[in-house]
Protein backbone atom coordinates (compact mmCIF):
# COMPACT_ATOMS: atom_id res chain seq x y z
CA UNK A 1 0.00 0.00 0.00
CA UNK A 2 1.78 2.97 -0.62
CA UNK A 3 1.83 6.05 1.22
CA UNK A 4 -1.15 8.79 1.15
CA UNK A 5 -0.35 12.25 -0.36
CA UNK A 6 -2.91 13.88 0.96
CA UNK A 7 -3.82 13.80 5.08
CA UNK A 8 -6.66 15.45 7.37
CA UNK A 9 -4.30 16.63 10.52
CA UNK A 10 -5.92 17.65 13.72
CA UNK A 11 -4.85 21.64 14.47
CA UNK A 12 -6.19 24.21 16.92
CA UNK A 13 -9.72 25.15 15.90
CA UNK A 14 -10.58 22.35 13.80
CA UNK A 15 -8.79 20.23 11.08
CA UNK A 16 -6.31 20.64 7.71
CA UNK A 17 -5.09 18.88 4.72
CA UNK A 18 -1.55 18.34 5.10
CA UNK A 19 0.18 17.32 1.16
CA UNK A 20 2.95 14.97 1.65
CA UNK A 21 4.24 15.96 -1.35
CA UNK A 22 4.94 19.37 -1.51
CA UNK A 23 5.12 18.81 2.27
CA UNK A 24 2.69 21.90 2.81
CA UNK A 25 -0.74 22.87 3.66
CA UNK A 26 -3.60 22.89 0.95
CA UNK A 27 -6.72 23.88 1.55
CA UNK A 28 -8.69 25.76 4.11
CA UNK A 29 -9.57 25.32 8.15
CA UNK A 30 -12.16 23.29 8.46
CA UNK A 31 -14.36 22.39 11.51
CA UNK A 32 -15.08 19.03 10.99
CA UNK A 33 -12.85 16.35 9.21
CA UNK A 34 -13.13 16.44 5.61
CA UNK A 35 -13.33 12.71 5.37
CA UNK A 36 -14.89 12.48 1.85
CA UNK A 37 -12.82 15.51 0.53
CA UNK A 38 -9.36 13.59 1.62
CA UNK A 39 -10.42 10.60 -0.11
CA UNK A 40 -11.66 12.42 -3.28
CA UNK A 41 -8.19 13.97 -3.04
CA UNK A 42 -6.12 10.92 -3.01
CA UNK A 43 -8.72 8.99 -5.81
CA UNK A 44 -7.62 11.80 -8.23
CA UNK A 45 -11.49 12.51 -8.76
CA UNK A 46 -12.50 14.97 -11.72
CA UNK A 47 -12.98 19.03 -11.27
CA UNK A 48 -16.51 19.02 -10.65
CA UNK A 49 -16.74 16.36 -8.41
CA UNK A 50 -13.54 17.91 -6.27
CA UNK A 51 -15.46 21.35 -6.46
CA UNK A 52 -19.01 19.76 -5.16
CA UNK A 53 -16.92 18.42 -2.42
CA UNK A 54 -15.02 21.58 -1.30
CA UNK A 55 -18.39 23.29 -1.37
CA UNK A 56 -19.80 21.19 0.61
CA UNK A 57 -17.05 21.08 3.72
CA UNK A 58 -16.69 25.16 3.24
CA UNK A 59 -20.39 25.18 3.93
CA UNK A 60 -20.38 23.12 6.95
CA UNK A 61 -17.75 25.01 8.69
CA UNK A 62 -20.16 28.35 9.10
Amino acid sequence: MSRRRYVARGVPGGYRIWDNRSRRWWGDLYELCPDELVAGLNAGVDHPTLTALLRRHRAAKR
